[in-house]
């Protein structure tokens, strides 16, 4: 028989404190244990007497899947507890409110609002990456830590790429969040990381303009219809907010996801560099789709039955990478660029969705050398951007899927490696000089990237003497 939980249990070693929160689904308890430090919680679904089965097996989801889960975009699992006694899911307390009393205020002061949505983006994208896609995103289900990473909370809905979907097993209507689930969500598929996307342009939408974009249904018929209605423009609501911003999230809430980001990578690169958005009609949109190019959306949308298929989770961050291209710009560098650009290409060939991050570093604080202009008098850092877009010309890419950067720093390795941390670089390719003394016993730039850089690293190298053979290419994960 199952207990209920009450201040003062003692159950598997874990005292039971006061009550934090009661929800429909689950109470929240301040916990301790002797062998655990630090504060923790455990959440305990509220089962019924009654048959309650989305209750139960969505907190059997959470059990499979938040013991999977590690990093601080996540909460730290501690135990879990047997359904034949009670149920629960002991986890560290993530100090603070969640994200449902920022957004009460919205709409939200723009620098807010990116810098919320950027922190989100990169929670998200590090949960892909652990193969799960949560499926139920809203500002109730993000936590902040003190040291400002977003957290993800609350996996009862969320699919693991590598485990059954018992959801989809015994269910077969939609499950969510009814203002934020995506399209193919309201058509059963559960598969798509694309999804939660669709939910993070969403909040986005609601954080810049304070309404939601598709209202608040309360009924499935409601969701049905964002299958072919658009939403109101944000800019129609507020024409402060930026073209740039109007692109992205609009990109977001596109109903097929193969017009919609491809990672949340891609989602975050764009949210910090503004500048470098390619602005679509989406972007200058100021009004709704009039009545004719809807009802010709609803007639397409009649016999839909889902989208295209994905592939796993993985599998569609592998197609759609965020890599950097650190070129040495320097005039000896020039036939090793020439095979840093060929490897490039050939890279394109197989991840044709990939978005490559140009990015070239100005060496700062050498003695006696003005570093922010050429021999020639001219301004280094638009010279430099000139030679790198030069150089990128030949991957014949559209610009929404190239940006340029000029960086700065006294030790160009490690400004890679922390350009490359902070926009979410999924792989870096950068060119080796040739082998010298000094670089064997001083170490180089990208032995120092490989060593450091927390995502994969391809080093080009040209033989050491000048020869017909091809450049060596050296790959580290």
């Amino acid at each position: 028989m199952m207990i209920r939980p009450s201040e003062g249990l003692l159950i598997d070693g874990f005292t039971l404190g006061s009550c934090l929160h009661k929800g429909g689904f689950a109470t929240i308890w301040a916990v301790t244990h002797p062998d655990h430090a630090g504060p923790m919680v455990m959440k305990v679904p509220t089962i019924f007497d009654g048959y309650d089965a989305p209750t139960i097996v969505g907190f059997e989801v959470e059990q499979m899947i938040l013991p999977r889960l590690s990093g601080v975009h996540v909460p730290r699992c501690v135990a879990v507890g047997d359904f034949s006694v009670m149920p629960y899911v002991v986890t560290e307390q993530i100090e603070g409110v969640s994200l449902l009393h920022l957004f009460n205020d919205a709409p939200l002061a723009l620098s807010v609002l990116i810098e919320t949505a950027a922190r989100m983006a990169e929670a998200v994208h590090e949960l892909h990456k652990q193969h799960v896609v949560h499926l139920d995103l809203k500002p109730a289900n993000f936590l902040q830590r003190a040291t400002g990473e977003m957290v993800c909370i609350d996996f009862g809905l969320s699919r693991h790429d590598h485990l059954p979907d018992l959801l989809a097993e015994e269910f077969t209507i939609p499950m969510g969040t009814f203002p934020y689930i995506a399209p193919e969500q309201y058509l059963r598929q559960r598969n798509d990381l694309r999804s939660d996307l669709f939910a993070l342009g969403a909040m986005m939408y609601e954080g810049a303009t304070g309404k939601l974009p598709f209202g608040q249904p309360v009924r499935l018929k409601g969701v049905r219809q964002r299958l072919w209605r658009d939403p109101v423009p944000p800019r129609q609501i507020d024409a402060r907010i930026p073209e740039w911003l109007q692109e992205i999230i609009l990109r977001a809430l596109e109903v097929d996801p193969a017009k919609r980001y491809q990672s949340a990578a891609q989602m975050l690169f764009d949210l910090q560099h503004p500048a470098q958005v390619r602005l679509t009609e989406r972007g200058r949109k100021m009004k709704a789709d009039g009545w004719r190019k809807v009802w010709q959306r609803k007639r397409a949308m009649r016999n839909l039955r889902g989208f295209a298929a994905p592939a796993g989770i993985s599998a569609q961050i592998g197609k759609a990478p965020v890599m950097m291209a650190a070129v040495d710009l320097s005039p000896e560098m020039e036939p090793l660029n020439h095979q840093l650009l060929l490897s490039v290409q050939r890279m394109l060939a197989s991840q044709p969705d990939a978005r490559i991050a140009c990015v070239n570093v100005i060496k700062t604080a050498r003695i006696g050398i003005d570093p922010t202009t050429t021999d020639e008098g001219e301004n280094l850092h638009i010279a430099r951007l000139i030679a790198l877009r030069a150089w990128a010309q030949n991957l014949d890419l559209p610009e929404d899927r190239l940006t340029f950067t000029i960086l700065e720093g006294p030790n160009p390795a490690q400004v890679i490696v922390d350009h490359a941390a902070k926009n979410q670089m999924d792989h870096v390719v950068m060119g080796a000089r040739s082998h010298s003394a000094t670089r064997r016993y001083l170490g180089s730039v990208s032995s120092q990237v490989v060593a450091e850089s927390s995502c994969s690293v391809t080093v080009i190298r040209l033989p050491a003497a000048p020869t017909p053979a091809q450049p060596q290419v050296q790959t580290d994960g």
